[in-house]
């Protein structure tokens, strides 16, 4: 059963009311803060305990070698894995020279309250030393989204009972010591020791500088802080610096009635070209800025920057609290991991954790950015102009394989891969074509022609040549790519998946007619009237592979002869099944770990009848076995939109809890922004039957039982849509903009003003009976009784 571990169940934060040391560290990633350039972990003030100390800036990593036992050709040399920077969230406090550490003494009262509108972190503590020395400790902190660079803390420390002295020491420390918490092969273990120093500079007024390098990467990293104090008279202030600590420390003696407060700013920067002194400058310049607006001027800008996200972005749902404070955390989420990307990735964790080394994959393209192209549109096209930045690296991979075109990297940093598992990496070749997919969203959705003719275009023509390159025609003239990699990576190296063929398709159509709209552009880029020709006849003569005999499509050529996985012999604990058994026996059963098949008919929905989808849907539940994160939301729409509405809530449930309640046991390292995003998309996409394309929204709108209202907002061609659902209708309403074409349950409808209601069909009654494999149901939460 799913069940919130810590947490108060509240609609705009996330509480956690008492402190458990024993979910510490995953507690660090759901309080994480970020702006997409700067990650800090929710570490406690104090820095210990805590389960993993984190500090991260987007695109800073180091290399590591990647050792084979027996290499071959096209292998990656080394890896890249993120960086634990200077940590700038430190402040250390003595009470009567005894140091505040929750382990020891009495806590009378801990909380931390993550605010999802004002967009900070808020810690309380009520503590008594071993001594008897009882304090009151309050912080609140953030990370700006309108300075980039810059981070704060508010520190305020009370005496309750009697004069205490205190001494609080803020630092900044580089080279933590880091544990390894994760039992995930796809992750390696944290770097010793990463940062080399250059400068440490720390002067009498509160200001302290310090500049790194990475010994291999040879990426420069600068961290500063300052800060402002409101103290008792004869308070002291005094720093120091050495080696990797720099520290600033204040001594005051308080009486009841009269707290020390202190506000810390801290600013970092990173570069692989500018010197040290450029980097001492820069950081100091963006303290000095932040000073300007002062503790009060942030908190109201950042305020201000997420009242204008929420108005575009808010979904509301009635009936499900639980679902209704997880949409809304993912939400947040997301816009932090994006918010300040600028031309930067999104990795799979974000800036939460060092999850997967800190790459970014498909996920980003596929999941992340549908969310983000109708609720923040700037930074979906941040990422994918930062695809578009790493072209070149993608062209010579591809040359390295042999091929044309470009082979966007499986898992990245800077854009070179970085997998040594060439069958779940270098094969899954569809991600190619889910980075077409996220231009062709983003365009349609913005109508930014500019963005089609610069951006898009070169990574859709890139894209579409390796399709060339990769497949192949047979005597009857149908196309086939062969030995890739679909979404399942329990089914590698498979002929014509039937994913990576449609997503292909669309991918190849696309870059024909973006084309042939910017032929200018196109000329120079190489292309010709005859490649665009040919990129249309492959597509159109695509294969996608049916089995008659069963009436569904094959997941691959030959997939639906695999034998069967004995799910009923298959204990609970063997599952992930990657982790207990060999891949050489998970490639050739049927069994799939995540949507596969079912992800294209929600993608490419108009390559399939609803019969295929019904059909197809049933099949494919009784061999998934959701060994991701990435599966529960894709199956909750498909499973809504052909109507085991039930099903569809129980999978929403899934991915709106996989962080917050920890169902895989690795929010440790970093929270899932594509799951996060699930949650979006499993209302929006599911119950909300959301489609977009061609300057249309088209929606389908269908509610479970448990749901008395879902209402979500969508930005489109420069349009502001409100969604509101109720089981009997519909009501569209124009926010702000232009006039928008809309369907409703196939009824076009063109919005020009105010609002329009509608009603909502019947849900026909599914056709299919719906198993899944034996254990690996849907997970169930304590409000799943149909209301």
């Amino acid at each position: 059963m799913i069940r919130h571990p810590a947490f108060a169940v509240e609609p705009w934060s996330v509480r956690e009311c008492r402190l458990d040391l024993d979910v510490l560290a995953q507690t660090e990633s759901v309080f994480a803060l970020s702006n997409g350039h700067i990650g800090l972990r929710g570490n406690l003030e104090e820095g210990e305990p805590c389960g993993e100390p984190g500090t991260y800036l987007n695109g800073f990593y180091e290399l590591r070698p990647l050792p084979y036992a027996e290499a071959g050709y096209g292998y990656p040399e080394s890896g890249q894995t993120c960086v634990n920077v200077t940590n700038g969230k430190l402040i250390r406090l003595l009470v009567d020279d005894e140091p505040f550490d929750v382990r020891y003494g009495t806590l009378h009262e801990h909380e931390r309250v993550l605010d999802l509108r004002a967009g900070t972190l808020t810690r309380r503590a009520d503590w008594s030393s071993p001594t008897g020395g009882r304090i009151r400790v309050s912080s609140t902190r953030l990370v700006s989204f309108t300075h980039r660079a810059v981070a704060a803390i508010r520190y305020e420390v009370e005496a309750v009972d009697e004069a205490r002295h205190v001494v609080v020491q803020s630092e900044l420390v580089a080279n933590e010591t880091q544990q390894y918490l994760g039992g995930d092969p796809r992750e390696a273990a944290p770097l010793a020791s990463p940062l080399v120093l250059e400068e440490n500079i720390a002067a009498k007024e509160g200001v302290a500088i310090m500049v790194h390098h990475t010994r291999a990467s040879d990426l420069r990293v600068a961290a500063a802080m300052c800060h402002e104090l409101d103290g008792p008279e004869g308070t002291r202030i005094e720093a120091q610096g050495a080696g990797d600590v720099s520290r600033v420390t204040v001594a005051a003696r308080l009486v009841p009635g009269r707290p020390l407060r202190l506000v810390k700013l801290f600013s970092y920067g990173w570069s692989g070209r500018r010197s040290r002194p450029a980097m001492h400058d820069q950081v100091v310049a963006a303290l000095a800025a932040a000073r300007l607006d002062g503790w009060d001027g942030l908190c109201a800008d950042q305020r201000r920057f997420l009242d204008d996200f929420w108005e575009g972005a808010d979904v509301e749902v009635e009936g499900d609290a639980e679902v209704q404070q997880a949409v809304r955390f993912g939400l947040f989420h997301l816009l932090q991991s994006a918010a300040r990307l600028e031309d930067r990735a999104i990795p799979a964790k974000g800036l939460t954790g060092t999850g997967y080394d800190g790459h970014a994959f498909w996920d980003t393209e596929t999941f992340v950015l549908p969310v983000l192209t109708h609720t923040y549109p700037r930074a979906a096209a941040d990422a994918l102009s930062w695809r578009k930045s790493t072209l070149p690296m993608a062209e010579a991979r591809a040359a390295q394989l042999g091929l044309s075109g470009a082979a966007f990297p499986w898992r990245t940093i800077n854009g070179q891969e970085c997998s040594g598992y060439w069958p779940a990496g270098t094969a899954a070749f569809h991600v190619n074509a889910d980075i077409a997919y996220a231009v062709t969203a983003c365009v349609d959705a913005t109508g930014d022609t500019a963005f089609e003719r610069d951006t898009g275009l070169p990574l859709l023509v890139e894209t579409a040549r390796l399709w060339l390159a990769l497949g192949h025609s047979d005597a009857d003239g149908r196309y086939h790519i062969d030995g890739v990699t679909g979404p399942d990576e329990y089914s590698a190296v498979a002929d014509d998946n039937v994913y990576t063929n449609l997503m292909a398709q669309q991918n190849l159509w696309q870059a024909a007619d973006v084309a042939a709209r910017h032929p200018g552009r196109a000329a120079q880029l190489g292309v010709t009237p005859e490649e665009i020709t040919t990129w249309r006849e492959a597509a159109d003569a695509m294969v996608v592979p049916y089995d008659e005999r069963l009436g569904v499509h094959s997941q691959s050529e030959g997939f639906t002869r695999h034998g069967l996985w004995d799910f009923a012999a298959t204990k609970p604990e063997h599952y992930p099944l990657m982790l207990h058994f060999p891949y050489f026996d998970l490639y050739r059963r049927q069994v799939v770990k995540q949507a596969d098949l079912v992800l294209a008919m929600h993608l490419r929905g108009d390559a399939f009848t609803p019969e295929e989808k019904a059909r197809n849907f049933a099949y494919y539940e009784a061999l998934t076995v959701r060994d991701s994160s990435l599966s529960a939301c894709t199956q909750a729409v498909i499973a809504a939109e052909v109507g085991h509405l039930e099903l569809a809530y129980r999978y929403l449930g899934e991915a709106a809890m996989m962080d917050l309640a920890d169902l895989e046991k690795n929010t440790v390292d970093g929270v899932h922004m594509a799951a996060l995003a699930g949650a979006w998309i499993a209302l929006v996409a599911g119950f909300g039957g959301m489609r977009a394309g061609q300057g249309r929204i088209c929606c389908a709108p269908r509610l479970p039982s448990h749901l008395q209202r879902l209402a979500f907002r969508l930005r489109y061609r420069d349009s502001l849509l409100g969604v509101s659902i109720t089981r009997e209708t519909t009501s569209y309403r124009l926010m702000q903009g232009p006039p928008i074409a809309l369907t409703h349950h196939g009824e076009q409808i063109q919005l020009r003003a105010g609002s329009v209601t509608r009603p909502n069909p019947p849900t026909p009654a599914p056709k299919n009976h719906i198993d899944q494999p034996s254990g690996r149901e849907p997970a169930i939460r304590g409000n799943d009784t149909p209301g």
